[in-house]
């Protein structure tokens, strides 16, 4: 007879039985995070009633300022790209709650990673468009068809910049609202792509955040004297844009500077080598580091 029939425990019973205690905790976990989320769409559901019909609920900025809040306090075995994916999801599903929820995104060739850009940040659910220029996406922002467009982050050597469009404020008026991805963290194999998003709504703060002027200049206007005028009005300077076209009388700019730029903004009309008053095309959280999360 074996010594655990003698009355001596069986140290995997023991173990088993913990187990199906630990089993036992994660489900009321389970639970109590499902009724957590319950009771968080019924917020949001409130917000949605107190904010009217027809209005687009899409909020970039506080969106941000969430996933900024839970990482900082964030600890555990927990990874911190898990948490990111699950707002994104939890974010997109309330969004969708509060009226016509669809993305587009340009990809002008197929698999370029602009699609699955979009994907992740806006919800694998999100009903997605794609489409192979920036002007159909946008087209389909400004025909209301689709809440926002991942675009690709614009570059010098575009031919026809999409973002020379937004400057014509057209009704309605479609802004930059966020700069993807976010969270630089990328699942193995994925693209590593860098866009912006448009929406026809104006941009929100979120804290940490960036904009981008638009500006049309003299045709000889030089990358150092532009940056100087920019230093000079107060702007804190990064990336430069600037766009000469000999079927264009008139050099254009894109700039993106620190903080978070409105219409008003006085330091705009000091601008004096502007041939019209500068046109903020928007602003965009800036993306959190994976090792600064």
């Amino acid at each position: 007879m074996s010594s655990t029939s003698l009355g001596n425990p069986d140290p995997t019973d023991d173990a088993a039985a913990m187990l199906v205690g630990l089993r036992a905790e994660i489900d009321r976990l389970d639970d109590a995070i499902h009724d957590l989320l319950m009771a968080r769409a019924e917020v949001v559901a409130q917000v949605s009633a107190q904010g009217g019909k027809g209005r687009v609920a899409l909020r970039p900025g506080r969106e941000a300022g969430i996933l900024r809040r839970l990482l900082r306090r964030h600890q555990g075995h927990l990874p911190r790209r898990a948490v990111v994916r699950v707002w994104r999801e939890l974010l997109a599903a309330t969004t969708s709650m509060q009226g016509a929820y669809a993305i587009t995104a340009c990809e002008a060739e197929p698999g370029n990673g602009y699609a699955q850009c979009a994907r992740e940040h806006f919800g694998a659910l999100t009903p997605l468009h794609v489409h192979r220029s920036p002007a159909q996406a946008i087209a389909e922002v400004g025909a209301g068809t689709a809440t926002a467009a991942v675009l690709p982050l614009p570059t010098e050597e575009e031919a026809q910049p999409w973002w020379t469009t937004l400057l014509h404020r057209a009704d309605p008026r479609i802004h930059v609202v966020a700069r993807l991805p976010f969270w630089s963290s990328r699942a193995e194999g994925a693209r590593r792509v860098q866009a912006l998003v448009v929406a026809a709504v104006p941009p929100d703060r979120s804290g940490e955040d960036r904009s981008l002027i638009a500006l049309e200049l003299p045709p000889e206007q030089s990358r150092a004297r532009l940056a100087a005028a920019l230093a000079a009005s107060g702007f804190v300077l990064g990336q430069t844009l600037l766009r000469r076209d000999p079927r264009v009388p008139v050099a254009q700019a894109l700039v993106d500077v620190a903080g978070f730029v409105t219409d008003d903004d006085p330091r705009l009309a000091t601008l004096a080598d502007a041939l019209r008053p500068p046109v903020v095309l928007g602003a965009y959280a800036v993306p959190v580091e994976e090792d600064n999360a």
